[in-house]
């Protein structure tokens, strides 16, 4: 009897201990982030245009190089590779080739960039230029809108028949928002002058974009200013002895004579801090727009060819972007056909420019449906 008493005690005991364990909350085993040894980290790069074009790529190059001066990593680059599902098989191939981290820099590249990232979720991807994300592609950016609105000014200073021209690309919301902000830029010291646009449908083509600039030129502007990848541009305005504004980076070595300065890009802390998160084991998906105030983009220093007053001009201006008290798209502002854009008190979203369709006042040029 004893004995039966002991043994049933056990079991009691047994059950008890069973039970009071299951009251307490289960303990999910804690995930830490994968690392990747500098050593083992790959990061490619995907090129719309070759890094000699003395813009775009260029720009994009030189953050590549200083990602590598920085960390110490491994990095592939393709050059050249046109808005195609042609990204796609660059993706793969560098894939294979051991890229964690894949920079794809051209706006035309989202969609493949997408559906890439999907297939490849352990892959950190980054867009830029572009507004989609996925949990494992982020796209960045910055708001050159802001550099663009202080070479208004320069251009404007400079002047004096009161037209600019604009080589530009394609007529998207990121080139339509540059253009938009040059001309504000420029009527903020001269409310006379008028900006002319001509669309060459190419980001990368020398010839093309020079041809463009010439027409401008023949049409009577004295001062050609341009989003486009390379120093066609530039080089029109320096054998017709006339100014110039450029973009992507300081392209005074190419056209001395006509080169006043230009919005450019800074590329290489970005690379280095998201690199160093994906090594880490912390990269999340993001939408980075970066600001002047970042130093992601910049005015290049001006030139001898500056009208006098300009420094001063620009800088006052660039102070004010910096500590807010001047918003380049803030009312009242109008569109082409002297509507009210934006009321006074009220300034666009980040949404609204990122979808900007439409010219202020003084711009000459149309936009397709």
């Amino acid at each position: 009897m004893k004995r039966f008493l002991a043994l049933l005690l056990a079991v009691v005991m047994v059950f008890a201990l069973v039970g009071c364990a299951g009251d307490e909350p289960a303990q999910e085993p804690t995930e830490e982030p994968t690392e990747t040894p500098v050593e083992d980290m790959v990061v490619g790069f995907i090129f719309v245009g070759p890094i000699g074009d003395g813009g775009w790529t260029y720009a994009h190059d030189l953050g590549r190089l200083y990602l590598e001066e920085q960390l110490g990593v491994k990095t592939l680059y393709k050059e050249s590779v046109p808005e195609t599902q042609e990204v796609e098989s660059e993706i793969r191939n560098m894939i294979d080739q051991g890229a964690t981290a894949i920079f794809a820099t051209s706006f035309g590249y989202m969609d493949h960039v997408e559906k890439m990232s999907k297939e490849f979720p352990d892959v950190a991807f980054f867009h830029c230029s572009g507004y989609k994300t996925t949990d494992n592609m982020a796209n960045y950016f910055g708001r050159m809108y802001e550099a663009r609105y202080l070479s208004g000014i320069a251009a404007a200073l400079k002047t004096e028949t009161n037209k600019l021209g604009y080589v530009a690309a394609f007529d998207i919301p990121e080139v339509i928002r540059g253009i938009n902000a040059f001309t504000l830029g420029a009527q903020s010291v001269n409310p006379d002058v008028e900006v002319e646009v001509v669309w060459t449908y190419t980001w990368y083509d020398p010839a093309t974009e020079k041809e463009a600039a010439i027409a401008l030129l023949d049409g009577g502007a004295d001062i050609i200013a341009q989003h486009q990848d390379t120093t066609g541009p530039q080089q029109a305005a320096e054998e017709r002895g006339v100014f110039s504004i450029g973009y992507n980076t300081d392209m005074s070595a190419m056209a001395p004579g006509a080169y006043i300065t230009a919005p450019v890009w800074n590329w290489g802390p970005y690379y280095v801090e998201q690199v160093q998160a994906v090594i880490d084991g912390t990269f999340e998906s993001h939408a980075y727009w970066g600001e002047m105030a970042d130093g992601i983009i910049a005015l290049a220093p001006l030139t001898e060819n500056a009208a006098e007053g300009t420094a001063d001009a620009v800088a006052a201006a660039e102070a004010k972007l910096v500590d807010k008290s001047l918003v380049v798209f803030a009312g009242p502002i109008y569109n082409q056909e002297g509507e009210v854009a934006v009321e006074e008190g009220q300034s666009l979203t980040d949404g609204e420019m990122l979808e900007m369709n439409w010219f202020v006042q003084g711009v000459k040029g149309e936009i397709s449906e």
